[in-house]
C-alpha cells in the first residue's frame, strides 16, 4: 500500500482552496485562513459555545479583529460568514 505522503496533501488543498479565505464587510475585506495549526484548534476547543469574538479573534487575528469589531455586525451575519468558510474549506468550528 503506498504511503500518504502529508506535504503533497497539503500542497493539493493550498492548491485548490489557496492560503486564505475571503469575505467582505462594506469594502473592507478579511482573510480567514483555509488551514490554521493544531494549537489554534486547541485554543477554539477550550472557547465557551457562545464566544463569538473570541472565535473571530483566533481566526481573524488581533490586527483584523480589530478592524472587523468596528462594524455592527449581527450573530446571523457571522452564523452566515462561517456556515460560508466551513461549506468552501471543510473547516467545521461548531455551531455559530
Amino acid at each position: 500500500m503506498p504511503r500518504f505522503n502529508v506535504n503533497a496533501a497539503r500542497a493539493q488543498r493550498l492548491e485548490t482552496l489557496g492560503k486564505d479565505w475571503e469575505f467582505e464587510v462594506d469594502t473592507d475585506v478579511f482573510r480567514l485562513p483555509t488551514e490554521f495549526p493544531r494549537s489554534i484548534a486547541k485554543q477554539i476547543a477550550t472557547l465557551e459555545d457562545n464566544d463569538i469574538d473570541g472565535l473571530l479573534a483566533l481566526l481573524l487575528g488581533a490586527e483584523q479583529f480589530e478592524r472587523f469589531a468596528k462594524y455592527d455586525i449581527s450573530v446571523q451575519d457571522v452564523s452566515a460568514i462561517l456556515e460560508a468558510y466551513g461549506n468552501e474549506t471543510g473547516m467545521t468550528l461548531g455551531e455559530g
